[in-house]
């Protein structure tokens, strides 16, 4: 049946509200949409959808012979996304969106912490942040939701504008502008305009934007915004209250913070977050909450419930050894941050664990030279470099290196740790938290 009508769409979802667009997850009653890619074409799998159950198949090419369940419609992608659109139309809430070179997976688990325990509040799932996850992230959204916050990603020039027409912000956050997707982006000024298009976008519709004073580009940036929140950290627990601001009171093992509850009275938040560049995270959490009127009370369980998953700042102890987790994913910025904060952590011996970094582009063997040198001048015992972007700079500086985290494992399995600290930290597809599965924890 040819569709033409977003309105006949949105009126069978409302009916099986259930998305699917992978044919191999298909439940009985599903609306399963036939998304193409380089290497599938969803078409092929919608006769199949059908027979799993699927009431309804939404496809681009027609299907032979023909169903009443098969929905024609001239693009599958586009329908997700302008189905998506339609459903945030029927919500007159706030919708927060998130974006940032670094942290902000992280930052939309705290607020969406802090603003849950207060509020029917829908939020990004794992990583579901492009053109395909922000659509699925919005038709998730159940009828009772009081505030939606959606994580936004991007590799190019024109991504978070592009999200931002579907999802509609009305409130937006940039956790910090960095060194990530360079060659996506062609160089550092690309990702400062991309990330910048969500205050553009909440300039055009006079949303609030939240910023971080502590963060920098970020104030001069959001220059054209009239509805702007400032706040900021502070690393002296002793410095005059100001409203918005959160004091750093321990870094060790993990983040304590403190903050002014609305009657001014000291909370305090001992976290179960590692390493001090999750400070803005925690920071920007406690400032949104204030802003959308969370009890204090409530923010502080929030902030001391919320655990680290997925390989992101996770800490993990193994005998006697303890390991700094965090390989989802690393740019030069994550690695410099993460760097400086394990230097200043206090260990018998120390070993840090680099994996490559990814999407640099022509600045792939100068960042990644950087990283090593700063690496080995940061106090370590010993610096391991993985990943055949490392190769050359691994030489230079004097450090072990691996091609692949298989050798990785082989070196670390046979080599007698006591008593030492590690930082493991790579781009997602080198997949160093590997080096501890499957025994690999197990010492000699």
């Amino acid at each position: 049946m040819q569709v033409d009508n977003i309105l006949t769409i949105y009126q069978h979802y409302l009916n099986h509200p259930n998305i699917v667009t992978d044919s191999r997850k298909v439940q009985p009653g599903c609306l399963f949409f036939a998304l193409k890619g380089e290497r599938f074409n969803g078409n092929e799998f919608a006769a199949q959808a059908l027979e799993k159950g699927a009431a309804y198949a939404i496809i681009d090419e027609p299907q032979s012979p023909s169903n009443e369940r098969f929905l024609l419609v001239d693009d599958v992608l586009k329908t997700l996304q302008d189905l998506a659109t339609h459903h945030r139309r029927q919500f007159n809430i706030p919708v927060l969106a998130i974006t940032g070179s670094n942290g902000k997976t992280t930052t939309k688990e705290l607020v969406s912490a802090v603003l849950s325990s207060h509020y029917p509040a829908h939020f990004t799932k794992g990583n579901l942040n492009n053109h395909i996850g922000v659509p699925l992230t919005l038709l998730d959204m159940p009828a009772k939701t009081e505030i939606a916050i959606v994580e936004m990603g991007a590799n190019h020039p024109g991504d978070i504008d592009f999200l931002c027409r579907i999802a509609e912000p009305t409130h937006g956050l940039i956790t910090n502008v960095g060194k990530a997707h360079l060659e996506g982006f062609g160089g550092f000024e690309g990702v400062k305009r991309t990330k910048s298009e969500l205050y553009r976008y909440l300039a055009e519709r006079n949303g609030m934007v939240f910023i971080n004073q502590d963060e920098p580009f970020l104030s001069e940036l959001a220059q054209a915004n009239r509805l702007k929140l400032f706040y900021q950290q502070s690393d002296n627990p002793d410095a005059a209250n100001v409203p918005f601001e959160v004091k750093l009171l321990r870094v060790e093992p993990f983040l304590d913070v403190a903050f002014l509850s609305e009657d001014g009275v000291l909370m305090e938040a001992k976290s179960q977050i590692i390493g001090g560049y999750n400070f803005g995270n925690i920071t920007t959490a406690i400032a949104l909450g204030k802003y959308f009127k969370v009890p204090a009370e409530k923010i502080v369980s929030a902030i001391e419930g919320y655990v680290p998953s997925n390989n992101r700042s996770q800490l993990k102890t193994i005998g006697d050894n303890t390991f700094i987790l965090d390989a989802y994913n690393a740019n030069p910025t994550s690695m410099k941050s993460a760097l400086t904060s394990f230097a200043q952590a206090k260990a018998l011996h120390k070993v840090a664990i680099l994996g490559a970094m990814k999407e640099m582009g022509i600045y792939a063997d100068e960042e990644h030279m950087a990283i090593a040198l700063l690496a080995k001048n940061s106090g370590v015992d010993t610096l391991v470099l993985v990943g055949d972007e490392f190769r050359a700079a691994a030489a230079e500086v004097g450090a072990v290196y691996f091609e692949n985290t298989p050798e990785l494992k082989t070196w670390y399995q046979a080599t007698d740790f006591k008593q030492t600290l590690f930082l493991i930290k790579g781009s997602r597809s080198i997949g160093l938290e590997a080096m501890l599965e499957d025994g690999g924890g197990i010492q000699h």
